[in-house]
């Protein structure tokens, strides 16, 4: 029984460490880097709190030295999924009757533990495993993944606070319940942070999760339900099991007692999984909360009174960074004619500046795609821009996965708008830049707005003020975040809340109230403290 309202400070941002070349922070991390790298685990399920070795075994391995072997993780079949959707509902009474204080306790100490004792060895595994550097993995596992834990307990907080009016003689009040069920899961590769989110926001609100993390980012997945479980989360609650994606949409999101889905992946696979859901409808026990972050084709577009040099830093920033597999890298950019030839020259001499390599080499810009796959597929794409008469490859090209996944970050110049590389997404480092006429500029807007599905985010560079307005009205639904003189990625949360529309997501933000929002189902109570006894109405007597 509760005894007092309790409230939460609004958080701060985790600071983002620097780990400068000759810092003791770098030299300990490279030490972790090492040990890592040369201990092999054994990575199993974890279902109702055990550990479960199940021995259909997939290797993972670091994209940038692909014949290193991280650990053998151990792939939920049926049976597994069948029981972590049962171990789910077992712990479901207990868990949602846990007043809020108590269950957003154990996120906020994950939170903390994260961000003291685990940092290190967190950033190394994201580093290895997801091949992205230092940066970019204290970024993502440790500033970003502690953000949302902090912040979706204080949003929470506020929810829980929101309640009716009341009137003489009557107190309206509103619960928020967890849904009815278990909430599904499904995480990409790119980010822990998301995956942790994933999983984390929903449970946070009183739901039960059963978590596919990503096969290919599994290393650093699993200490986090590691950290999970230190900081005292129940058994059951969320149950970890790395599947493959066949098996999980067929057992678990088929499962009638699927309540919720959350999602971050392809806008393909969460096609399917909407499909699946509208064909056993009717087996379900009540409608699933799909929530889903899927694909984008992200641009940016410069007015020609825009900075070269900023411009020039956000494509290279926004196309190149973790080798180009955000969802909302720079993908396609518009340049004006009057300012190209600047803008050409510029980024030419930059390009000198960004290098592919290991993530043990601290000057790597870049380093590998995350597998053999993503590899494939963007050297696909390259190998239709070299032979294309309608493109011109003007920096890099060049692949080699002899000993990783290395692509050279890649700019085109295509010919035409609709170019394939200007309208697909291709989930790499591959930049496509069209040159429109100065003239032209709401004829080309028209274009960036209508050329992909897709709305994810957007930036645009000008320091004319009404071209900024134009621009910004004329992109009004082309993103769900929008950036003026700013690259399109690097969200952060509690300052830009990330989400898109049209075949991009459902928008319902990411670390923001909207996704907490998305989890809870709101019981409303009428309690008359003097009720009627009359039967006929004033104007009947």
């Amino acid at each position: 029984m509760n005894q007092g309202f309790f409230h939460l400070n609004k958080p701060a941002n985790e600071p983002v460490k620097a780990y400068m070349a000759e810092s003791g922070d770098w030299k300990e991390l490279c030490e972790e880097l090492e040990y890592q790298a040369s201990h092999r685990i054994e990575i199993p399920c974890v279902i109702g709190g055990k550990k479960i070795y199940t021995g259909d075994i997939l290797d993972a391995v670091e994209p940038h030295c692909h014949g290193n072997v991280l650990a053998h993780t151990h792939l939920a079949g049926e049976n597994e999924l069948r029981e972590a959707v049962q171990a789910a509902m077992e712990a479901k009474a207990e868990w949602e009757s846990l007043s809020w204080e108590h269950r957003a306790s154990v996120f906020l100490k994950a939170a903390d533990l994260l961000t003291g004792p685990y940092r290190k060895k967190m950033t190394a595994a994201c580093m290895l495993k997801q091949s992205k550097n230092v940066y970019e993995a204290e970024i993502d596992v440790i500033c970003e993944l502690a953000d949302f834990l902090r912040y979706n307990a204080y949003y929470l907080e506020e929810i829980y606070c929101e309640q009716p009016v009341n009137t003489h003689g009557i107190w309206n009040r509103n619960e928020y319940r967890p849904l009815d069920g278990f909430v599904a899961a499904l995480a990409p590769f790119n980010f822990t942070s998301i995956s942790g989110n994933l999983c984390a926001a929903p449970a946070m609100a009183g739901n039960v999760v059963v978590w596919k993390p990503s096969t290919t980012a599994v290393l650093s997945s699993y200490y986090l339900m590691e950290i999970f479980e230190e900081a005292g989360l129940p058994a059951g609650v969320i149950n970890f099991v790395p599947s493959r994606g066949s098996d999980f949409g067929r057992i678990v999101v088929a499962d009638p007692k699927m309540a919720g889905f959350h999602f971050t992946g392809s806008t393909e696979v969460f096609n399917s999984i909407w499909k699946q859901v509208g064909e056993h409808i009717d087996d379900y026990e009540s409608y699933p909360r799909l929530v889903g972050e899927t694909g984008g084709k992200d641009f940016v577009f410069a007015h020609a009174s825009a900075d070269p040099d900023a411009l020039v830093s956000g494509l290279i920033r926004g196309a190149f960074a973790f080798a180009g597999q955000k969802c909302s890298a720079a993908s396609r950019a518009y340049v004006p004619a009057s300012l190209w030839p600047q803008v050409k020259e510029k980024l030419h001499q930059a390009m000198t500046l960004v290098k592919t390599g290991d993530v043990r080499d601290i000057h790597a810009f870049l380093n590998a795609v995350i597998d053999e796959k993503s590899f494939a597929k963007v050297k696909e794409y390259l190998d239709f821009a070299k032979s294309s008469p309608d493109c011109e490859i003007l920096e890099g090209g060049n692949l080699d996965d002899s000993v990783g996944y290395f692509i050279e970050p890649t700019i085109i110049l295509a010919k035409k708008p609709d170019f394939r590389t200007m309208v697909e997404e291709i989930f790499g480092p591959v930049l496509t830049i069209y040159v429109y006429e100065d003239e032209t500029l709401g004829e080309t807007l028209a274009l960036c707005d209508q050329s992909t599905g897709y709305a994810l985010s957007g930036a645009i560079y000008a320091n004319d003020r009404m071209a900024v307005v134009k621009m910004e009205k004329a992109l009004t639904h082309s993103a769900g975040n929008f950036y003026i003189n700013d690259k399109p990625t690097g969200a952060v949360v509690g300052q830009q809340p990330f989400g898109g529309g049209r075949r991009s997501g459902t928008n319902d933000k990411a670390g923001s109230r909207v996704n907490m929002m998305r989890w809870i189902s709101q019981r409303t109570i009428k309690e008359n403290r003097l009720p009627d006894r009359e039967i006929l109405y004033p104007h009947m007597k």
